[in-house]
């Protein structure tokens, strides 16, 4: 039997979406992610810090 994709969390690089924004049913509707990718200087940071770990 097949297993589900496991969504990856768009704020923590690496890490699978652990839901742990309330009522959140993966990062699609994820406030957290919401606010990183709406937020000019946290989706800078982000950014930056994806670049940092793939070098």
């Amino acid at each position: 039997m097949a297993h589900a994709p496991e969504p990856k969390c768009p704020v923590r690089p690496g890490d699978s979406c652990s839901l742990c924004y309330p009522g959140a049913t993966g990062p699609q509707d994820c406030g957290l992610v919401w606010l990183v990718r709406e937020d000019p200087e946290l989706s800078a940071e982000l950014t930056r810090l994806k670049a940092e770990l793939s070098a």
